[in-house]
């Protein structure tokens, strides 16, 4: 199993539309992709911060699922909301 975390920042007032908008359309359009598993979105509210964690089958999974431009579909849905570029970074489940 295969984990993208994307690391970011929201605008203050905007977490609220960015957690509705993950929900109601970046969860489905997630759920239609090969080898999709799981979805975790982790908010603070103090900070405006988020961690999105995405559980994948195979790296192979993963990886078509950004050159299919899925992943760029998705964050577009939300790229008005960010306050600068988000950190995308890929890793081994090992448990």
């Amino acid at each position: 199993m295969h984990a993208r975390v994307i690391l970011g920042k929201v605008k203050h007032d905007k977490q609220d539309e960015a957690i509705k908008i993950y929900k109601e359309s970046v969860e489905p359009a997630a759920k239609a992709q090969q080898g999709f598993k799981r979805m975790h979105l982790l908010t603070d509210p103090n900070t405006s911060k988020f961690i999105s964690i995405t559980i994948w089958e195979t790296e192979s999974d993963m990886i078509a699922s950004e050159s299919s431009g899925y992943l760029q579909e998705q964050l577009d849905k939300i790229a008005v909301l960010f306050v600068g570029p988000p950190t995308i970074q890929h890793y081994i489940i090992s448990n």
